[in-house]
């Protein structure tokens, strides 16, 4: 890459600022980034929601004069090499760079919406930006009735986060366990055991129907505080006696279903920018609960859709770029046009989108070398899930880890090493001389050496005692 060759990033996230870094202060780089505030490393933002980190400790390097704010870039004009954004302004580019990162998804569930409006009810959040993340914080305090659908990572994250600061939290999860995908049945046994103990209401193989409001239901809801009458605890899934906010609730004179426990001082729901109580019907739409396929309801102050992310692919589909579950892209990271590249969650390499930091870090990585004219090539990243919980009044948090396929073939070795007492997990997953998967809770002592026999593909130092990738040093 000359200095004369003007890169242009539309994404301010982690990848978008990873490159430009790379490139360094005298490559001719500009950065739109769509939200106002400062950057951040969105993988933190739980820490925040959990109220252990400011917002301030989520912040990534100052990118200088490179990173434009709060500007959206609106259409990609191929021809002209131009970006057109939302303030009327126009970039030119040598080498357009998509950084465009994901969306929540938003699940199709009756109620979510008015029928002439996109507008959320409020209490109902995504949690993928800084904003969800302070709106959700504003709104939490203890006893608050909180429902989180989705147990994926995300899920488990906002979960036990909630927990921590206070409110009474359920967890719906439709999948028949947590984090299914990086998680044996084992292993999310105890991470499910893990968070009961931290009060939290579990319920897998639960699906979500539809949500309730204060405002007018869309026909063929149930009215808010009224769910079909049933024996208590006929759900499948539940991890404990149900509470009341899972059963048919009774409701007060005034019609407002009674929550699953009194709150500890007396007040009002906790609200987000509604001042006074609106009459049924009338003025903002605010969620009461969540209706579940089976006719129950749960009773909810505040609603976390935790259902995945998208990749965000519209600028690049109606620019003409070859798109199918992300914006496909070949080792060089090139789209379909040779002057526009992908990184980040947008990004489709070879069939797969990761969706994960460490590959948009990795990504950014080796377009950097290629721009600077470097023989690189990116081959794919094997990527690690970590995740620390907190601990209910015990020694230290609780620990996670997962990396690869969990899930043997036949033919396969496995391994485990359980220890109930001390609540600790191992298990790896052999193929012949190679070690394709595991996944280790409570005690992360051998992670590392594991992980780097893992993304290095390394031949098994000793095949014929494979015990020792569960000790301390992984075999190493």
């Amino acid at each position: 890459m000359t200095s004369e060759q003007r890169v242009l990033v539309i994404g301010g996230g982690l990848a978008g600022l990873r490159l430009a870094a790379r490139l360094g202060p005298g490559a001719a780089v500009t950065v739109l980034g769509e939200e106002t505030h400062a950057p951040y490393n969105r993988v933190l933002l739980a820490e925040v929601l959990a109220g252990r980190y400011a917002p301030e400790v989520t912040a990534l390097p100052a990118p200088g004069p490179a990173l434009r704010r709060g500007v959206r870039a609106v259409r990609i004009d191929r021809a002209d090499r131009a970006v057109h954004c939302d303030d009327g302004s126009v970039e030119r580019y040598g080498t357009l760079v998509l950084a465009t990162g994901s969306n929540p998804v938003l699940p199709p569930l009756r109620g979510l919406f008015a029928p002439d409006g996109r507008e959320l009810p409020e209490g109902v959040h995504a949690f993928r930006t800084m904003d969800d993340c302070l709106a959700l914080a504003a709104a939490v305090r203890p006893g608050l009735r909180a429902v989180v659908i989705g147990g994926g990572l995300l899920g488990v994250s906002a979960t036990r986060a909630l927990a921590a600061r206070g409110a009474q939290v359920v967890l719906a999860q439709q999948a028949e366990r947590l984090m299914e995908r990086q998680l044996d049945a084992d292993a999310s046994a105890l991470l499910r055991d893990h968070l009961t103990a931290l009060g939290v209401e579990i319920h897998t193989e639960c699906r979500v129907r539809g949500l309730t409001t204060t405002g007018a239901p869309p026909r063929g809801a149930s009215s808010p505080g009224r769910v079909p009458a049933g024996p208590a605890g006929a759900r499948r899934g539940a991890s404990s006696p149900p509470r009341p906010s899972s059963v048919p609730p009774p409701a007060t004179a005034g019609g407002t279903p009674r929550g699953s426990a009194p709150d500890p001082a007396p007040q009002t729901p906790a609200r987000l920018n509604t001042p006074v109580r609106v009459p049924p019907g009338q003025g903002p739409r605010r969620v009461t609960g969540v209706e579940l396929a089976d006719g129950y309801r749960l009773d909810a102050d505040v609603v976390v859709l935790a259902c995945g992310v998208r990749p965000r692919v519209g600028l690049a589909q109606a620019a003409g770029l070859e798109v199918r579950k992300g914006v496909v892209v070949d080792g060089r990271l090139r789209t379909s046009d040779p002057r526009v590249h992908a990184i980040g969650d947008c990004a489709e390499h070879d069939g797969r989108v990761y969706g994960l930091a460490g590959p948009a870090l990795e990504q950014a990585d080796a377009l950097a070398a290629v721009l600077r004219g470097d023989d690189a090539e990116y081959t794919g990243t094997r990527a690690l899930t970590r995740l620390t919980l907190p601990t209910a009044g015990g020694p230290g948090p609780f620990d996670l880890a997962a990396f690869g396929d969990p899930t043997p073939l036949p033919g396969d070795d496995v391994l485990r090493l359980a220890d109930a007492t001390r609540r600790t997990y191992r298990k790896v997953v052999l193929r012949g001389d190679r070690l394709v998967g595991g996944v280790l809770l409570g005690e992360l002592s051998t992670v590392g050496a594991l992980a780097r026999t893992w993304e290095g593909d390394e031949f098994l130092t000793a095949p014929h005692d494979p015990f020792h990738l569960l000790t301390d040093d992984g075999g190493h």
